[in-house]
């Protein structure tokens, strides 16, 4: 009996061993990278980019304004915008801004694939908010 507890305390022993080391290592060798998620409410196609109203706490919503520009890959960068399109299923669309080093870094927009899903909404056609896109370097999510 004495040696099948002993075994059993040696096996716990050597398989928590390598759960320690991945935890020192990933606290050592941390990402300059972190992102935060929105949940949307809507997204509005326009013809200069996308106007993203998204939820911020448990009552209230905010908007974002991405330019159609953030989608061209320049030379040497990531493209600063990312549009990734969710198939049918329970995922709810969301934005995720990712920060390097406290400073935006790029956003990735998921959003349904159906543009009858209730978060895809339109502008009407008179509406001109072109000046909503000029210099936006950034995104600042409110919560």
């Amino acid at each position: 009996m004495k040696k099948v507890v002993l075994l059993v305390v040696v096996c716990n022993v050597l398989a928590s061993v390598p759960v320690f080391a991945d935890e020192e290592e990933a606290e050592t060798s941390g990402s300059a990278y972190y992102y935060v998620n929105a949940p949307i409410q809507k997204v509005y196609p326009y013809r200069q980019g996308y106007v993203v109203t998204y939820r911020k706490g448990a009552i209230g919503s905010a908007t974002t304004y991405l330019p159609i520009e953030w989608l061209e890959e320049k030379t040497g960068e990531v493209p600063k915008l990312d549009v990734i399109l969710l198939g049918t299923g329970t995922q709810w669309p969301y934005l995720a801004v990712y920060y390097k080093d406290g400073e935006f870094s790029h956003v990735r927009l998921y959003v349904r694939k159906e543009r009858s899903h209730e978060t895809w909404g339109h502008v009407p056609s008179g509406v001109d908010i072109n000046d909503k896109f000029e210099n936006v370097e950034t995104i600042k999510l409110e919560f």
